[in-house]
């Protein structure tokens, strides 16, 4: 049952993700989870809220000009049908939990080891590489109920094709066009939201309105990404570690 901190805290993970270019689905579901909500309505409504949070954060860095074009096509053009495909599953909610546990981890890996990449140590993007990494984290999007976002943005980094703000850029577009795929497929087997979607709509928007601003405008983001990732890290375990 939602109270009033859970909307505070969903106000703070809209803004938080948004300011670093993520719609941040991973973090609905962990405060779903955490609030005991059932995975069948979890996906949907995380997806839904990515929809309006990622799309206001390219907004922002797309102006601040950080998108590359180049790189986010061939990853989209492969993960999109793969995302559809995968919001068709319906997988045990034992496996969903453990799955997206272990997913959580990559955030909070981001967040509290990544650093700005110098850009004069960016590589160009392998095609190949590109084309199948977007096919399994379209997969795994669509399963989960995620844009893919926390999975891409660390490995753009690691292969050290983007830096912090164009990862955001990419990242947020991603998302967008992942959540919709995703729910594309999640409609043809019938979907269940929450009866206050719309107030969780207003509330994710807001904060991811505000975070995108100010994460497009090199707003001070790290100790706020080391509270996220805190906060992230008890989801993990409460999901992996305990019956709850």
């Amino acid at each position: 049952m939602e109270t009033d901190f859970f909307y505070i805290i969903l106000f703070a993970v809209a803004f938080l993700y948004a300011s670093v270019g993520h719609g941040g689905a991973s973090g609905y579901l962990a405060l779903m989870a955490l609030y005991g909500v059932a995975p069948q309505e979890m996906k949907p409504t995380a997806l839904f809220l990515n929809l309006f949070v990622s799309l206001t954060s390219f907004i922002q860095y797309y102006r601040g000009k950080h998108f590359k074009k180049d790189i986010f096509i061939p990853i989209a053009l492969a993960s999109i049908p793969f995302a559809f495909l995968g919001g068709m599953l319906s997988i045990d909610d034992h496996l969903y939990k453990t799955i997206l546990g272990i997913l959580l981890l990559l955030p909070i890996i981001r967040f509290f080891f990544f650093k700005q990449v110098p850009d004069d140590r960016l590589v160009a993007p392998v095609k190949w590489i590109s084309v199948l990494l977007g096919a399994i984290i379209g997969l795994l999007s669509g399963m989960i109920g995620i844009g893919g976002g926390i999975i891409l943005s660390p490995i753009l980094i690691l292969l050290l094709w983007t830096n912090q703000k164009q990862t955001a850029a990419i990242s947020a577009a991603f998302i967008f066009v992942n959540s919709l795929a995703g729910l594309g497929g999640m409609l043809t087997q019938g979907i269940s939201l929450s009866s206050n979607m719309i107030l969780y709509i207003v509330i994710a928007f807001s904060g991811g309105l505000m975070g995108a601003y100010m994460g497009s405008k090199k707003f001070n983001q790290e100790v706020l990404k080391y509270i996220l990732a805190t906060v992230l890290l008890m989801a993990a375990y409460k999901l992996l570690f305990t019956s709850a």
